[in-house]
């Protein structure tokens, strides 16, 4: 029998902690492996279970979720961080895909989103759904003053097509939309995202997202991006 993914959860309230657990384990799909309730604890039950997948909390005491997924993204490479948070728009989201998260959840998705962003971050794919990373990005990420540009950017190695790829995912586009707006082939699409993440020296979509935004290729329009309107 195939091996289940090995699942470590790291949150600091114990409910949730066994909630998770619960949902996860009749699975046979899913070995949860061990329980941190912070981050500190968590990137040392990781260094010692060596999980497939961390099940992250981004607000914990002692060290964040934030700080937790920076650690493991630079000490196990091969560990996923698929982010909590309790509310869809939280800046800590941002900071944590930014630190190399894998994905994101909101801690009210159902038991059956769950099971499929761990099986998603486990084979290495990206899980936020495009419209809500956007909104997220373009809440909590700004250009800053004199920042310079991307690799490939300041290299010039990005062709032009590729930069529209760029911008379009950063709009919100999935890859079927982007192929679409583009009046090209869904493989087409796929290969130049191969190469933009390549030049771009990002992960992911998410990663690529944020980049846009940081170099300006797109900006937020008047009256987006305000994050008074998140979920409480």
């Amino acid at each position: 029998m195939t091996p289940g993914i090995r699942v470590l959860i790291a949150d600091d309230q114990p409910l949730v902690r066994r909630g998770l657990s619960l949902i996860l384990s009749p699975d046979p799909a899913f070995e949860v492996v061990g329980e941190a309730e912070d981050g500190e604890q968590a990137v040392a039950l990781s260094r010692r279970l060596e999980p497939d997948v961390v099940v992250m909390d981004i607000r914990m005491p002692v060290l964040d979720g934030v700080a937790a997924t920076e650690e493991l993204a630079r000490t196990l490479p091969g560990c996923r961080v698929l982010a909590l948070s309790t509310f869809d728009m939280d800046e800590y989201v941002v900071a944590a895909l930014r630190a190399g998260a894998y994905g994101f959840l909101p801690k009210d998705a159902s038991p059956e989103d769950l099971a499929a962003a761990i099986r998603t971050v486990h084979t290495g794919e990206a899980v936020v759904a495009p419209r809500l990373l956007t909104r997220l990005i373009s809440a909590y990420v700004r250009t800053p003053l004199g920042a310079p540009p991307p690799p490939g950017v300041a290299a010039g190695e990005l062709t032009p097509r590729e930069v529209e790829v760029w911008r379009l995912m950063a709009t919100g586009l999935d890859n079927a939309a982007i192929a679409r707006a583009m009046d090209i082939s869904l493989s087409t699409v796929k290969n130049y995202i191969t190469s933009l993440f390549g030049k771009l020296d990002v992960r992911d979509r998410a990663q690529a997202v944020i980049a846009a935004y940081e170099s300006g290729l797109v900006t937020v329009r008047s009256g987006e991006g305000d994050p008074a309107g998140r979920r409480r």
